[in-house]
Parts: structure tokens; C-alpha cells; sequence
């Protein structure tokens, strides 16, 4: 089973598709992207195992870094130094009397609860040292002790115990066993939990190696491995929250990267170790264990506790220092241009929001924050190799507006009667009604009320007799007023959503947004959709707004910049092809942007339009020969009917008789339409018919007259 996406239910869906707890059915959920096998974009990494004896620590680095005592909420530092001395391993709490020791307390050939044999230290964790020990009594098989570092921290160990138990998920470390042993300084019984042994590199062993240059894994590190190690350890957080649990202690030294195998296909996967400081959620106790960058401040803990959003804080630090070792990070401190740059500033988005000063702003789970690193992925990817990558948004529905600003429309007839031009951009108006809604969230039965319900004016009277709406039945309302251009209504709707005390949330600020839009405020509204945008940074709707906003104000850079990631990444997304092919043409790139809209899938409902829009492109404002014979061909691969065909001919005669008057070089193929090389005087008279046709379709007489007008002064002079 999987959990409930819908807001505030804790409970799982159940193979029939409904919820076991709130009985609704499952919202649509993001496609989580899975390795696909060794090499691809989407996996880790196949790189040699090592010999594990290796990894062992003959000599024990001993660290005395201080820590607290933890012995009965004892919140003194022992193994610091006094008066320039330096610490010492061993010693008393200053404050308590305890007795401490940073020594390994085991050594090699040590026999643990008459099963495992130690065959010596491999390190120092954040509650004592790691040893790794054969298991005599299961062929000699390698496990993993861990002990604490005094009796003080027994408490500890015995919420360590309590949490782990029955853990079992593939990105955490499996627990078999809890033996004790006497300890050699003081002779007291010590505890040690029996742990799995994870071959492979702590994720601090790859960050150092990949910052001197070398290969850790066996190829370069990128990027796309940072994000997909995180979204595996999001995993095991999320698991572990789901149980009211805090892993507390995250860091590069606290995750395992196991390598899979070329031989059997096995694939190379985080664990996720030493869960020593896992507490409860909530729990401000003394002994909390945490490690400078990586823990939230002291003041959090004390007002809030730990909780899941201290651990996602922790991992957004490892994952920013993993992706500045990345060879991505080093090549664009050097080149801004990577065709990469967009999708590593969606990361950076998603890292910022983990690690805000402001618990309450940042990710409200470790599964909302996966669902944007899996979007971010894609984004990365598809900008590296330029494959499709659509899925489906669990926060947006689709939308079937073009946004083309009819560039992928037949020129209408008022283009030669009235002497009307095709816009340039799409109105504001029509950006903020055609982006994607927001998904409800919430169990109102009024949702159901009024689902597929296209007309605006019909949803308001389904929705008038709510008393007390629910946050999804008031933004609804407000969207429907947008599309009647009711901006006083939509405005009031937004009003009685708005916290004065708290950020709005992203679907308030979503709909501000589209209000700056209809009221004309793009500036405004741009400043709204890059707010969603830093809290959502892996979907594709507050991108696109993005995109559509600044290609509006006249920023033609980020647009452009913008469109190529939502485009690479997903082909279902029009809008930003035609943003992209308006951008290219302005620069003069007509082969650029008939390029991308060749890219429109076949099975789009918009590729007619492209293919459309196409031909309009290659006979625009300055055609050259070579163009105009791809547009003959193009327009004679159409099936439109009749009356549209002689609006497209037209506009292509139009353009070869611009051309004609502006060379003298006659040399051109155009088919059916205009034959080969033809004279001015025959593009005339091909022009003047095909006006007469349009004459046909005039709605009056008025425009009659205007299009037999066009005809007689187009067709060529004669004597008579």
C-alpha cells in the first residue's frame, strides 16, 4: 500500500484504490522516476566493491572533539581541553562525575555475546565506534557492533532498540540482533546492536574524492546522482516519520552507497547507518545528538524539538555540500551557459527550501520534498540528452490552452478584411485562465459537485448555496471568477484565504498571481509565480508562468531560458514550444523554431496546430526562397478543409509575391501552389484567385467587397 496524498490524512490506499481512513480516492501521484539500469540518468552508479578488512582502523583515530555527557540530562561537554591543554580521551564529566571514554572499547579477536568475533574498528560514529565482527554461529558472515560511547548514553541505546526493532526498508540499515559485553575499563556490562554490514562509500568518502578530482564512483560526479542519492535517502526519512520517528543525526557519513552489479544487474543503492539518534518526533530532551552544519539551531530545538523538518534541513546541508564536489558545480562556476544551468538552479531551489531558517517554510514532509527532487531530476536529465520526460503533476491538472497567440491558427479572414494582424504574444488575460488549475486536496464533496464542469458561469451556481467553503471550493470560485473577468469576486475569494499572521500558501499565492494577470499586472504577477516557483522547483506550471510572464515584460533571456526546460523535459507542455518558436523567430532563427515545432508529438492534441504554425513561420515577414518551398511542402502534407486550405494559401501566395518584388533571382519550386520559378505577373494572378475564392466566404457584403477589391488590384495590369 501506498500513503494518502490528500492533505492531513495519515492513512495508506488499499489495492482497491480508495484510502483506508479518509474512504477517498487516491489523488493522481507524481511518476516517482526509478533507476532504469547501470549508466542511465535515473540510477547510481556501478563501481568496484572493496575489501572490507581494508576499510579497518589499525590505529583508531581518537576523537576529542567534546560532546555532551547526556548521563540523567547532564548537559556538560566532556573530552575538551582546559587552559591550552590538550583533551583527553578518557576522564570524568566535569559537571556530574560520570566516566567517560572515546577509546574503542572492543579490540580484535574480542568474542561479543559468544557469537560474533571483532575483527577490529572501521569508525567513529556520532554515539561511539563501529566494529566490524564476523558472525560464527551464520558462516562466518560480516555484521556491524555498534556500542555507545559510556553507560551514561544507555537511555539511548535503548530508543535505538525500540526504533529499530522491526525496522525493515531496503534504504536502511538492517538491525539482528542486541548482545551485550563487559566493558574493559570498567567492568560493567556495555550494549552493542548487531547491524548488517553495507560494503561500499559513506557519502563523505565520495564528496572528498570527488573535490580532489577523483572518480569515487567509478565516473564523475554529477549532479543527477546527488539528487537521486537524496531522493533515496528521503526514503528511509520518510519511513521512518511515518512512525513518529526523527533520525536527528543526518550527514555524509551517516549514508552508505552500496554498489550494485554488472553481472547480475543488481543496482547500486543508499542505506542509510547508524540510526543511534533517532528520537521521537517533537522530543526536546537533553542528549539529542546532531552535528554542526547540519542540525537546526539549538533555539529551534528547545521551541519546537526535533522534528521531520530538523531532518530535512540536515540532508538539504549534505546535499548542498555533495553537489558542490559535483564536476556540474565546478563547470558552471566556469561557464553559466551549461545547457544544464536551469535544471541545477531548480535543485538549488529545492535545497534552499529544506534548509530555510523558518521551520514551518520548509518541506512539510520528506515525501513533498522527493516529489520535487524527482522533478527536478527530470528537468536536469532532459536538459542533458533532450529526451521526453513527461509525468503527471500531482498538484496541477492538464489544461488543453495553447497559449500560441494563434500562431498555430489558419489566418482568419478578417487578416485581409479588416487588415487585422495576429498578436504577438498571448493576452495576460488569456495566460491566467489558460495555465493548469490547482488539484483540490481536500474530501469536499463539492469538488465532486462540480468535476468536469468546463463552463466558469455553471460552477458558481453549483458552488452558491457553500455557506462555508473549504479553501478548495473558495480558489475554485475565484478561478471561475478570473475566466468571467470578475476581479472584484476572485479578489474577495483570495481575501478569505489569506493569513495576516502566516505565508500564504502556494496555491493563495498561485491565484494572486493569476489575478495580477487578468487585472494586466504582469510584473506583479511574475513576482507571484517565482514565489510558487521557490517552493515548488520541480513542477512545470509556476516554470511556465515564469517563462510566459517574462517573455512579456520583454525579458527574452530567461524566457527563453525557461521555455527550453519545460519543453525538454515535457512534450505535453505547447504553451512553451510556442513560446520558444515566437522567441527564435524574433531573433531570426526561423529554422530554430520550426525545429521545435517539429518536436510536437504526433499523438499531441496540438500537433496539427504545430504543424500549422509551421507554415506560417517559414512564410512570415522576410521568407527567403528556400523557406517558402518548405512551406509549399508543409501545406500540401495538410488535411484542412476547404476553406481553411485557401486561407493558408493565400497567406503563402502573399509572402512568394513579397519575395518575388525583392529579388531578381527567380529560382524557386513551388509545387502545386505556385509552380517552379515563377514571374511576378504569374504570382499576381495566382493571388488575385486566390482572393476570389476567399470572397466566398465573406459573412457580408461589406467584406464581399473588400476581398473582390483585393483580388482586381492584385491581378496583373493588362492593356485593354
Amino acid at each position: 500500500m501506498t500513503a494518502c496524498r490528500r492533505a492531513g490524512c495519515a492513512g495508506e490506499v488499499e489495492d482497491s484504490g480508495f484510502c483506508d481512513t479518509c474512504g477517498r480516492k487516491a489523488l493522481p501521484s507524481s511518476a516517482r522516476p526509478r533507476p532504469s539500469g547501470p549508466g542511465s540518468y535515473l540510477s547510481l552508479p556501478v563501481f568496484p566493491r572493496t575489501e572490507p578488512s581494508s576499510r579497518l582502523q589499525r590505529d583508531p583515530d581518537v576523537p576529542t572533539s567534546g560532546r555532551t555527557c547526556g548521563k540523567n540530562g547532564c548537559t556538560a561537554e566532556i573530552g575538551v581541553g582546559y587552559a591550552g591543554q590538550p583533551a583527553q580521551a578518557e576522564g570524568y564529566c566535569p559537571m556530574c562525575g560520570e566516566p567517560y571514554s572515546f577509546r574503542p572499547s572492543l579490540h580484535e579477536g574480542d568474542l561479543v555475546g559468544d557469537q560474533y568475533l571483532v575483527l577490529g574498528p572501521l569508525a567513529h560514529g556520532g554515539l561511539g565506534w563501529v566494529y566490524l565482527a564476523q558472525d560464527t554461529r551464520l558462516d562466518d558472515n560480516l555484521v556491524v557492533l555498534k556500542g555507545v560511547i559510556n553507560e551514561g548514553d544507555s537511555a539511548l541505546a535503548e530508543a535505538e532498540r525500540r526504533a529499530l526493532t522491526a525496522m525493515d526498508h531496503p534504504n536502511v540499515v538492517r538491525i539482528f540482533n542486541f548482545v551485550t559485553h563487559p566493558d574493559r575499563s570498567t567492568g560493567r556490562p556495555r550494549e552493542y546492536i548487531v547491524m548488517e554490514f553495507v560494503d561500499g562509500r559513506v557519502l563523505d568518502e565520495v564528496k572528498r574524492g570527488a573535490h580532489a578530482g577523483e572518480r569515487p564512483l567509478g565516473e564523475q560526479l554529477r549532479v543527477e546522482h546527488v539528487i537521486t542519492m537524496g531522493r533515496q535517502v528521503l526514503e528511509a526519512l520518510d519511513h521512518l516519520h511515518r512512525r513518529g520517528l526523527v533520525y536527528c543525526d543526518m550527514k555524509p557519513n551517516n549514508v552508505i552507497l552500496s554498489p550494485g552489479s554488472t553481472a547480475d544487474g543488481s543496482e547500486s543503492r543508499i542505506k542509510v547507518i547508524d540510526l543511534g539518534a533517532v528520537r521521537r518526533t517533537g522530543d526536546k530532551g537533553p542528549g539529542i545528538i546532531g552535528t554542526w552544519p547540519y542540525q537546526v539551531t539549538r533555539e529551534e530545538i528547545a521551541r519546537r524539538g526535533v522534528t521531520v523538518q530538523s531532518d530535512l534541513h540536515a540532508l538539504g546541508v549534505t546535499l548542498r555540500q555533495l553537489h558542490q564536489a559535483t564536476v556540474d558545480h565546478v563547470e558552471l562556476l566556469g561557464a553559466p551557459g551549461s545547457p544544464i544551468a536551469a535544471g541545477v538552479e531548480s535543485f538549488q531551489r529545492v535545497l534552499a527550501r529544506a534548509t530555510r531558517a523558518d521551520a514551518e517554510r520548509r518541506f512539510a514532509s520528506a515525501r513533498e520534498m522527493s516529489d520535487q527532487l524527482g522533478g527536478v531530476l527530470l528537468e536536469v536529465a532532459s536538459l542533458r540528452d533532450g529526451k521526453d520526460r513527461a509525468v503527471l503533476s500531482p498538484l496541477f491538472a492538464p489544461t488543453a490552452a495553447l497559449l500560441d497567440a494563434d500562431l498555430g491558427a489558419v489566418p482568419p479572414l478578417a487578416r485581409w478584411t479588416d487588415a487585422v494582424t495576429d498578436p504577438d504574444l498571448p493576452t495576460p488575460k488569456d495566460v491566467a485562465v489558460g495555465l493548469p488549475p490547482v488539484r483540490p486536496v481536500s474530501a469536499d464533496p463539492a469538488m465532486e459537485l462540480v468535476a468536469d464542469t468546463p463552463d466558469p458561469a455553471r460552477v458558481l451556481d453549483l458552488l452558491r448555496d457553500h455557506d462555508a467553503p473549504s479553501p478548495d471550493v473558495l480558489l475554485l470560485r475565484c478561478r471561475a471568477h478570473l475566466e468571467l473577468d470578475r476581479h472584484e469576486e476572485a479578489a474577495r475569494c483570495l481575501a478569505a484565504l489569506r493569513s495576516p499572521d502566516a505565508e500564504d500558501d502556494w496555491r493563495v499565492v498561485w491565484h494572486c498571481g493569476l489575478l495580477h494577470l487578468v487585472r494586466g499586472h504582469v510584473r506583479a504577477a511574475r513576482r507571484h509565480f517565482e514565489a510558487v516557483r521557490a517552493d515548488l522547483p520541480g513542477e512545470v506550471a509556476p516554470t511556465l508562468a515564469v517563462a510566459l510572464c517574462a517573455e512579456r515584460e520583454g525579458d527574452a533571456a530567461e524566457a527563453r531560458r525557461w521555455y527550453t526546460a519545460v519543453w525538454r523535459r515535457d512534450r505535453s507542455q505547447a504553451p512553451a514550444a510556442f513560446g520558444l518558436a515566437r522567441l527564435l523567430l524574433r531573433d531570426g532563427d526561423r529554422a530554430g523554431a520550426v525545429a521545435v515545432l517539429d518536436g510536437m508529438p504526433t499523438v499531441s492534441r496540438h500537433h496539427d496546430a504545430a504543424r500549422i504554425a509551421a507554415v506560417n513561420v517559414l512564410c512570415g515577414p522576410g521568407a527567403s526562397a528556400r523557406d517558402l518551398e518548405r512551406a509549399v511542402e508543409r501545406l500540401e502534407r495538410l488535411r484542412l478543409d476547404r476553406d481553411a486550405g485557401d486561407r493558408l494559401t493565400a497567406a503563402v501566395l502573399d509572402a512568394a509575391l513579397r519575395w518575388r518584388r525583392s529579388t531578381a533571382d527567380p529560382r524557386i519550386d513551388g509545387g502545386a501552389v505556385f509552380g517552379r520559378s515563377p514571374s511576378e505577373r504569374a504570382l499576381r494572378s495566382a493571388l488575385a484567385d486566390g482572393y476570389r475564392r476567399l470572397a466566398r466566404q465573406a459573412r457580408s457584403a461589406d467584406e464581399h467587397g473588400v476581398l473582390v477589391d483585393l483580388a482586381n488590384g492584385t491581378r496583373p495590369r493588362t492593356k485593354l
